[in-house]
């Protein structure tokens, strides 16, 4: 369990978003703390991947606040967002599949040397490897292809990436919704290996069995509200159940 004491890297207060007349978040508040991993639950169009597009500068909030740090900010696109060391993993992974992985793990970011930046693919190819040991993601090796890797391989690259460039918050929007049971298992331990590089963590997941192996807190949406936010260790899934469903 997170200490109240640490401040949060992420507070949203009072957010809301609408599309013309449609609501999709009605004043919706929570923060994320450091080395938290907090899981967004809620049926389809509950608002989850909106929530997830404000964050992430996709969608600008009709009105309220997105505090990083304690301090206000405009997420006005998602380079943006990543400027202010918030990295999104969507479901696609958004991978180079004809690019070795360690290319992957600089995609748009590439490490150069010398006058005429050539590539240092060494130091990509050295920090590719120490990433991926210390994340425990099993691949062959950083000269891997993508496209050659296990469904649960790819997404611990994706999250690998994200990982090498946030400073303070990952978005996880579904990221073992694809895998079977041991892939699944494999990118779990990825992503609570983040909780050791002290980054906050926001993930969407439709299974419950996952968020009580993997969260902290638990907050609840249901069409575009939040129902409530509960401590994992002191809720059950009939709780979360009864929240998302309203029965």
């Amino acid at each position: 369990m997170v200490e109240n004491a640490v401040a949060p890297v992420l507070e949203l207060s009072n957010i809301h978003k609408a599309f013309g007349g449609v609501v999709a978040i009605e004043n919706f508040s929570l923060d994320v703390r450091p080395g938290e991993i907090v899981a967004l639950v809620g049926d389809n169009g509950a608002g989850k991947s909106t929530l997830i597009k404000i964050i992430s500068g996709v969608y600008a909030p009709t009105s309220g606040t997105i505090r990083l740090d304690g301090e206000p900010v405009s997420m006005s696109n998602a380079t943006k967002a990543r400027e202010l060391g918030i990295e999104v993993v969507y479901q696609d992974l958004a991978l180079a599949n004809q690019q070795p992985v360690y290319m992957n793990l600089f995609l748009g970011r590439e490490l150069t040397k010398g006058p005429l930046k050539l590539l240092d693919r060494k130091a990509m190819i050295d920090e590719t490897e120490r990433l991926v040991k210390e994340l425990d993601v099993r691949i062959p090796s950083a000269h891997a292809t993508i496209r050659d890797l296990s469904g649960g391989q790819r997404q611990g690259i994706a999250i690998a990436r994200a990982s090498n460039w946030a400073r303070k918050l990952i978005l996880l929007d579904e990221p073992t919704a694809a895998l079977g049971v041991a892939e699944t298992a494999r990118v779990e331990a990825t992503v609570a290996a983040l909780k050791q590089r002290n980054i906050g963590v926001l993930i969407i997941s439709h299974s419950l069995d996952q968020v009580f192996r993997l969260s902290d807190r638990v907050c609840v949406l249901r069409r575009g509200k939040q129902i409530g936010v509960r401590t994992t260790a002191e809720t059950d899934k009939n709780e979360i159940v009864s929240m998302i469903t309203g029965v």
